[in-house]
């Protein structure tokens, strides 16, 4: 598996499986068909990803950076995407290199029935990071 690099404010990040905090994939109705590996392969080829900082109202399992100063917000830098699913399997995403069409054209065509997001979060400070893919609503 090849690992996803990218530069925010001159600092770079490197996500493998080294620093996977953890990968939840929904747990009603999972995808089947998208594991870590696909989704640095999907990262890797996409031509436009771009992380922005969000502050959430815990701190990193990790490094537990801002929770003896008391800080009430932590910085995390954070990427969306999209995968749809036939029958909960994947078939493609809004990132996919060799994507040509959106997902309604897709949808109505019966080629894909349904929607996730699939968020990155990353800490800011040392760079761990977890992957959440959750159901959309159709």
């Amino acid at each position: 598996m090849e690992d996803y690099k990218f530069t925010y404010e001159d600092k770079t990040y490197e996500l493998g499986e080294d620093n996977l905090d953890y990968f939840l994939n929904d747990e009603e109705k999972p995808v089947s068909g998208i594991d870590l590996a696909k989704i640095m392969t999907l990262l890797n080829e996409a031509e436009d990803v771009s992380f922005s900082l969000e502050y959430y109202d815990s701190p990193c399992d990790n490094c537990l950076k801002g929770k003896a100063e008391k800080e009430k917000y932590f910085k995390f830098l954070e990427y969306h995407f999209f995968l749809y699913t036939k029958e909960a399997a994947y078939v493609t995403s809004n990132i996919d290199k060799g994507r040509k069409e959106y997902f309604t054209s897709l949808l109505n065509k019966g080629l894909v029935d349904d929607s996730y997001i699939v968020s990155i979060m990353v800490c800011e400070n040392c760079g761990n990071y977890a992957i959440e893919i959750e159901q959309c609503e159709v």
